[in-house]
């Protein structure tokens, strides 16, 4: 799990740098690639919080 974690911030780490590297393109299309590197954040921290808790019940077994 942290490794798909870790693999999914990597991603969007690419996503927002090819943001910046793109250069003057389509502003729609910058802004599809925001929305969507900011959705993955979302799903990545839900997903970590997930498993904080799943191991805070495991801890408290």
């Amino acid at each position: 799990m942290e490794a798909d974690l870790e693999r999914m911030r990597t991603e969007v780490a690419e996503m927002r740098r090819q943001v910046g590297d793109v250069g003057p393109t389509d502003p729609t299309e910058q802004s599809m690639m925001i929305n969507q590197a900011d959705e993955q954040e979302v799903i990545i921290a839900s997903l970590d919080a997930r498993r904080e808790d799943l191991l805070k019940r495991l801890r408290e077994e």
